[in-house]
């Protein structure tokens, strides 16, 4: 059952915009699923699911593509150059300055890739906070961070 409505998943969110998990739930239901918000959320999260700005200027749930050894993938690359306006780094943390909306979905793109030293994120509503384990580490990162918003 979980797999199958997790392709199901992964199908409406490829056919259609869903900006909300309201909405995911409703085309599951209209499927014939019965689930939870709940459910649709732990779902959300094991299919590593994240928010993009569509071309209508509304966020839409996508797969996060997840790349190793450092590398970044485009749908990274593409949340930052729409929606991320600045970062600094402070010691071993840095501050990550979004468009309103996009911060989560930067700090859950960043979880999701193997970046060394990165220890973990918080993020609010515009902006995220990357822990790092050293400052080098959070110095050297930012310095990514502004290259790839160039």
């Amino acid at each position: 059952m979980k797999e199958s409505r997790q392709q199901a998943i992964l199908d409406i969110i490829t056919q259609q915009d869903v900006e909300t998990q309201e909405q995911l739930l409703i085309a599951l239901r209209a499927r014939g699923f019965r689930c939870t918000q709940a459910t649709i959320s732990r779902d959300i999260k094991e299919l590593q699911l994240v928010k993009e700005l569509n071309q209508k200027g509304s966020y839409r749930y996508v797969l996060s593509v997840r790349k190793g050894n450092g590398e970044h993938d485009e749908r990274l690359r593409n949340i930052f150059r729409e929606g991320v306006i600045s970062a600094a780094a402070a010691q071993n943390l840095i501050v990550v300055k979004t468009m309103p909306g996009l911060a989560n979905a930067a700090a859950a793109a960043l979880d999701r890739m193997n970046i060394d030293h990165l220890v973990g994120t918080l993020a609010g509503d515009d902006t995220a906070l990357l822990i790092m384990g050293s400052n080098q580490a959070a110095e050297a990162f930012c310095d990514e961070i502004r290259d790839m918003l160039r």
